[in-house]
């Protein structure tokens, strides 16, 4: 019988008792409805609240970033004219390419909670019916358990890809990925011994309304951690050549972060065959000379946006947009060498402000290129706060919409990494 509780798995394989009831008498519940009483009130007040829900002024489809056109996706990726390409989103692309490296490589496993019912946003559908439950499956709900799987798998040469069902709940399986997977190479000293071919999958970001539990965006906590790769694509196309590096050719554990809100939002013209991109380079979308903004994942959509506009209200205003893509290790050289040229730079990304990713690039571009720098290197990022339905909307940075309230002071300063912070 489907548990009423979850997606796809029964009771008994998710909590291991033949009904919930037996689970709350077990740990002596004394009142399943004062339980809930409190729970249920929270829950309408974030909901109801005026401005619960986000909505960010983005048309991701007319985006300049994705590849609008056939001939743009060929050209972008050096192929003949006559190359077939398909229209995807993100989660077509990822289960694309989940698709090609279970069939290129009988050593790949795909599993996680719900990853035979094809996951909750549909990434893995599909792929049991093909592969059989021996290399597609479904796992209990523990995500330390599905980790250190996947790791004692990888480390006999399987290449599994974990799925972890949100970014959020990846925090049980902290200890497996940052003490073991990480670690492993190192602690087999000479023997060649690793767990290269593990991939762990995880959705993260916000969408507007996930809550507290459904809209964080962990990566920075992973990027401390040598020995392990950290990426996040900001495409289909992008998706599927990266997810086939961390899968078929990585000999560093990765973790790859998937932000759900593109799942369906992003749509572009993908090429068909197979291919790869490289996981340690960043991508340069646009160039220029005044500005470098550094970002990754959903903000460069906003990124692309804000720049649009202010070239267009500043004549002859030209900036410079970079994707890390690999967020650990991530590109020094290619940052350096634009930032060497604009004099200016602007770090974006959507996790929190303290200790996040663009400390770490603002600090090594204040080291690489004081002498060149001609304002102080800026950062818009969400807040650091655990954020709240209701709060959601306030957490997220949304360049577009600061627009007309600082054009005034990029203007009056010629520094536009005022113009980019909220």
């Amino acid at each position: 019988m489907p548990s009423r509780w979850y997606q796809s798995l029964s009771r008994r394989q998710q909590i291991g008792n033949p009904s919930t009831f037996e689970m709350i008498v077990s740990r002596r519940v004394p009142s399943i409805l004062r339980s809930f009483s409190p729970v249920s009130q929270r829950r309408h007040a974030s909901q109801t609240a005026t401005g619960a829900r986000l909505n960010k002024p983005i048309e991701y489809k007319k985006s300049p970033i994705l590849h609008q056109s056939q001939n743009s996706a060929r050209s972008a990726f050096g192929l003949s004219q006559d190359a077939q390409v398909d229209w995807q989103n993100l989660h077509g692309a990822i289960n694309t390419s989940l698709h090609h490296a279970l069939k290129t490589d009988e050593s790949v496993l795909l599993f996680g909670e719900d990853v035979a019912f094809g996951g909750v946003f549909r990434c893995s559908k599909g792929l049991t019916d093909e592969f059989g439950t021996s290399r597609v499956f479904n796992t209990p709900l523990s995500e330390q358990g599905i980790v250190g799987f996947a790791i004692g798998c990888a480390a006999e040469g399987m290449k599994p890809v974990a799925e972890i069902q949100f970014a959020d709940y990846v925090f049980p399986a902290f200890d497996q990925l940052v003490n073991e997977a990480a670690k492993f190479r190192y602690r087999e000293g000479g023997t060649g011994g690793h767990c290269g071919g593990l991939v762990v999958r995880m959705p993260c970001g916000s969408v507007g309304h996930g809550g507290l539990y459904h809209s964080q965006s962990p990566e920075a906590l992973f990027t401390h951690v040598p020995g392990l790769r950290v990426v996040m694509p900001r495409s289909p196309s992008q998706a599927k050549g990266l997810l086939n590096s961390s899968i078929l050719h990585s000999n560093d554990p990765v973790i790859y972060m998937e932000p759900k809100i593109l799942y369906r939002a992003a749509e572009e013209f993908v090429p068909r065959e197979s291919y790869t991109l490289p996981l340690d380079k960043a991508d340069v979308l646009k160039k220029g000379k005044d500005l470098t903004v550094i970002s990754y994942g959903q903000p460069l959509y906003l990124c692309s946006a804000a720049i649009e506009a202010l070239e267009k209200d500043i004549k002859g205003l030209s900036i410079e947009l970079i994707d890390l893509r690999a967020i650990y290790p991530w590109d020094r050289a290619t940052i350096m060498k634009s930032v060497n040229k604009t004099g200016r730079a602007v770090v974006v990304h959507e996790s929190m402000y303290n200790a996040g990713v663009g400390a770490e690039v603002a600090a090594s571009i204040q080291e690489g290129a004081f002498l060149r720098l001609e304002a102080p290197v800026a950062r818009v990022t969400g807040w650091s706060i655990h954020a709240g339905l209701i709060y959601e909307k306030f957490n997220m940075p949304d360049i577009t919409s600061k627009h007309c309230k600082m054009l005034p002071s990029v203007i009056a300063l010629t520094s536009l990494q005022e113009y980019m912070t909220l």
